[in-house]
This record gives C-alpha cells, sequence and structure tokens, in this order.
C-alpha cells in the first residue's frame, strides 16, 4: 500500500504492451491515413485534363478543387465526437465505405457537378477517418512509449502524404488517365474494411450523453468562413470580402463556444480544455502548422517559378524536404522516453524548425539546396514538435474522449496551416509588390507568375529584366517571412518552455494524488 503512495514507485503495475495484432493494425490504419492526406493535393497535376474533359467553369474548378479540404475541415470536430458516441471503429469502417464509394464516384464522373459532389462525399469520409485513427491508436497503445512511437508513425505518415500526393498524381496522369488518381484509393479501403473488424478493437464513451445536433451547423459555420477566408487572402491578398468571412466565422465560433459551455451534453466539452497540458498542446500544434504550411508556400513557388522547374521536376524535388520527416518523431520520442523534458524536446524542435527558416532568410535567386535544406530542417523541427503534441493531447484527456480531443487538435492545426499561409503569405506578398518596378504592367504587381506571364509578352530585354526583378521580388519577400517565422519561432520555443515545465509538474501532482486514493482503497 505504502509504495503506491510514490509516482515513480516500481510496484505499480505497468500498463499492458501491446503486441503483433495491435501493431499489425495500426499498420491497416496507416495506409488510409496516407491517401487522406494525400487527397488534399492529388489534383494537383489532374485539374488541366479535369478541365479538359469535364469543361467546368472557373467556379466549379475552383470547387473541384477545394470541396474536398473544405468539408473535411467544417466536418472533423463533427466526426470525433460522433465516433466518441457510435464507436470509433464503427465510424471508420463507415467512412471508409464512404470514401471508396465516392472515389469510384469521382473516377468516373461525367460532369462538373458529379465530381465536386464525390469530392463533397470524400470530404466527409476523410474526417471520419482522421480523428478515428488516433482515437484508435489511443485505445490500442495504452502504454505510454509504444504509444508514442504510434503517435510519431502517424505525424510522420500524414505529413508524407501531402507531399506524396502532387507525385502521384503526376505519376498517374503521365500513365494512364486523371481518374485513376481516384482509384488508387480503393485498395486500401478494402483492405480497411476487410481487416478492420478482425484486427481493431471497438471503443466508445460509455456515458456519451445527447449527440447536439445543433452544434453541427454552428461548428461549421465556425470554421468554413475563417479556412475560406484566410486561404483566399493568402493566395489574393487583403480584401473586404475575405476578411468579412473571417470575422463572420469567428462570430459563430463565439456562438460556438458559448453553447459548448451553457448545454448539458456539449459536442467539445469544455473540461477538455481544463485538463492537464491539453491547450497548450492545442495552441503549440497550431503554431507548428503555422510554420509547415507557411514554409510550403514559399517552396513550391520557388522551385517552379523563381528557378523554372517544372511541376513535376518541383514535385519530386519537394520530396526532399520530407525524407527528414521520418527521422525527426522517433528521436523525439526516445529522448522524452529516456527522462528528457518534454518541455525541453518541443522548445527544441521550435528552435530547429526556427534555424530553418535561417537558412530561407539568406538565400537567393540560385539556392536551391539551402531552400530545400531550410525546408528539411523546418519540417524535421515541427514534426517534433507535432508528434510530441498529440501524445500529450491523448495522454491527457480521458480514453473515452479521444476521438473528441483528436478532431479538436486537427481542426487546431486547419487553422494554423491558413493562418501560416495567410500571415507569411501576405507578408512575402508586400515585399514582393515593393520589389517589383512601379512602370510594369498591372498582372506583374500581383504575383511572381503573373509577372512571368507578363514578361513572355515584352520584347526581349524587357522582358527578361521584368523576369529578374521579379524572382529577386519574391526572394525578397521569401526572407522577409521567413524572418518574421523565425521570431515567431524561437517565442513559441519560450512558450513551450514555460507551460510544458508547468504541466509537468501537475502531471507528478496528479499521478501522486490518485495514487494516495488507490493506497487508501
Amino acid at each position: 500500500m505504502l509504495g503506491m503512495t510514490n509516482p515513480t514507485s516500481t510496484t505499480t503495475d505497468p500498463a499492458p504492451l501491446a503486441g503483433r495484432r495491435e501493431w499489425f493494425a495500426t499498420g491497416v490504419l496507416m495506409l488510409p491515413l496516407l491517401l487522406v492526406s494525400m487527397d488534399v493535393s492529388v489534383l494537383y497535376f489532374a485539374i488541366p485534363d479535369i478541365s479538359a474533359d469535364l469543361e467546368p467553369s472557373g467556379t466549379q474548378q475552383l470547387w473541384i478543387f477545394d470541396m474536398y479540404a473544405f468539408v473535411l475541415a467544417g466536418l472533423l470536430m463533427t466526426m470525433g465526437s460522433l465516433g466518441d458516441h457510435i464507436g470509433r471503429r464503427r465510424l471508420l469502417l463507415i467512412g471508409a465505405a464512404a470514401f471508396g464509394a465516392a472515389s469510384l464516384v469521382a473516377a468516373y464522373a461525367n460532369s462538373a457537378e458529379t465530381l465536386i459532389a464525390a469530392r463533397a462525399v470524400l470530404g466527409i469520409g476523410g474526417a471520419t477517418l482522421m480523428p478515428s485513427t488516433m482515437a484508435l491508436i489511443r485505445t490500442m497503445f495504452t502504454d505510454q512509449a509504444q504509444r508514442a512511437k504510434a503517435i510519431g508513425l502517424w505525424s510522420g505518415v500524414m505529413t508524407a502524404g501531402i507531399a506524396l500526393g502532387s507525385v502521384m498524381s503526376g505519376f498517374l496522369v503521365e500513365h494512364f488517365w486523371w481518374g485513376s488518381v481516384f482509384l488508387v484509393n480503393l485498395p486500401a479501403m478494402v483492405m480497411l474494411l476487410v481487416l478492420g473488424p478482425i484486427l481493431l478493437p471497438e471503443s466508445r464513451n460509455p456515458a456519451p450523453g445527447r449527440f447536439d445536433l445543433l452544434s453541427v451547423p454552428l461548428s461549421m459555420a465556425a470554421v468554413l468562413p475563417v479556412i475560406y477566408g484566410l486561404k483566399e487572402i493568402s493566395s489574393e491578398g487583403w480584401n473586404v470580402r475575405y476578411v468579412i468571412s473571417v470575422t463572420v466565422g469567428l462570430l459563430f465560433a463565439a456562438l460556438f463556444v458559448h453553447r459548448q459551455r451553457t448545454i448539458a451534453s456539449p459536442m467539445i466539452s469544455p473540461t477538455l480544455f481544463r485538463g492537464r497540458g491539453f491547450a497548450p498542446a492545442v495552441s503549440l500544434n497550431l503554431l507548428s502548422m503555422f510554420a509547415m504550411m507557411g514554409s510550403a508556400y514559399f517552396t513550391t513557388q520557388y522551385l517552379q517559378s523563381v528557378l523554372g522547374k517544372s511541376s513535376m521536376e518541383a514535385a519530386l524535388w519537394g520530396l526532399l524536404p520530407s525524407t527528414a520527416v521520418g527521422i525527426a518523431a522517433p528521436v523525439a520520442a526516445q529522448l522524452v522516453q529516456r527522462g528528457a523534458n518534454r518541455a525541453h524536446v518541443v522548445a527544441g524542435g521550435f528552435v530547429v524548425a526556427a534555424c530553418g527558416y535561417g537558412m530561407l532568410t539568406v538565400s537567393g535567386t540560385d539556392s536551391m539546396w539551402l531552400v530545400l535544406g531550410g525546408a528539411a530542417v523546418i519540417a524535421s523541427g515541427i514534426v517534433v514538435v507535432m508528434s510530441q503534441m498529440m501524445d500529450l493531447a491523448l495522454s491527457t484527456v480521458p480514453v473515452e474522449k479521444a476521438g473528441t480531443a483528436s478532431s479538436v487538435l486537427e481542426t487546431g492545426a486547419e487553422f494554423g496551416g491558413a493562418l501560416g499561409m495567410a500571415a507569411l503569405g501576405s507578408i512575402g506578398t508586400a515585399v514582393y509588390r515593393d520589389g517589383i518596378p512601379a512602370s510594369a504592367p498591372g498582372p506583374a504587381h500581383e504575383t511572381l507568375g503573373g509577372a512571368l506571364a507578363v514578361a513572355q509578352q515584352l520584347p526581349g530585354r524587357t522582358g527578361e529584366a521584368l523576369v529578374t526583378a521579379a524572382r529577386e521580388a519574391f526572394t525578397d519577400g521569401m526572407q522577409a517571412a521567413a524572418i518574421a517565422a523565425t521570431v515567431l519561432l524561437l517565442g513559441a520555443a519560450v512558450l513551450a518552455s514555460v507551460t510544458l515545465r508547468r504541466v509537468r509538474v501537475r502531471e507528478a501532482k496528479a499521478t501522486e494524488c490518485e495514487c494516495d486514493k488507490a493506497a487508501l482503497v
């Protein structure tokens, strides 16, 4: 009894270790997760062929590309909560069936409207798969060390999928037809539907309460306008319409939060944020995605428009930074398991990412290896943060709320990514426009792509001078945004050191308190 009052005592029964079955089940979960993350960018090379075949309008083409990501972001919280109510495995299998069926419809769509509808259903399926996979990992791995490894694997697969999507799209479109980018989803979904009921445990909240239907449209009204506004700001610059869109979303967010705090059975329980470490994990994970997507925004354009790489070449070169991701998360997990303070590891991840942005601050118009190296360093540092924050968030909430917790974490990541592209993109755009000669045609002042298009219509040296000025202006903008990101990440490192150190103290006290209660029993 006395030994149980010591949180570090060796007499406390350790959590049971997962075996081959759980690891094999995790492998089954990773393939659909990879495909769900790939679908964010899988239309990168397919859009021209889709446009030639289905002849969508400009608005329809935008919705074909964006519908998936919008629906996914808008429904993450709903699906996380729904999984806690009806069972995460059941929701996962329903989502896999919907994802597979929608992939088949999308592959053979004969109109833009059909493809847009199929992309919407794909987003619904993706919203069920993402939080369910993470919540099931929380259920299968009760040992902290094993769970950290599994979450590190989840983080690496998710990050790599986004980078791999465009490359896979280019390969398939080059050798087959555009519908093949959707058909590749079917084998993984069939495998999940066959093996899932055998390998995956069912888990749900035993006392979930009533599912609040009104919170569903409120959550979507809070998320979608903000994501839309931030994405448009990053691509087209500041506009009253987009600012209004973000403002409307924030107003609905306030209504959503008010409802969650006042109803008996909220979709997102406010008690999650009163738990040890959950709020810091969500906030720091949001900052990490801010940095990750901000880097991707510049790296892709740099490879294509500054260095003149083709889309396929840029996509292939863009894979190099993601190779570092597979090493970073496991190393961070090992450090924490061997006794390193999580606060120091996460702060170190932010500092590493800041060093990567520091490399971008000294890049030039012919610095491909420096830019790719900086992107790799950024990705390594960010994945350290992401994997640790996911582990912390899931470790500090009850297992019955794992689905809801996962969805909140992922929704925060969506906000962070959109905010990173908007904020850093706006800084880069402002510096770019300042660097373009006042005499240049209007489109050249908007984007680097516009300047290159205009330069092709100008005679000889005039066009060459505009290309040179535009590429230098874009690089200057990237450097300015990198400086801002470096400062932000160093601030995040300080924030992590402070907030996570406090979390560790509270965790130790909570453990001791729980053991005291057990001793009394």
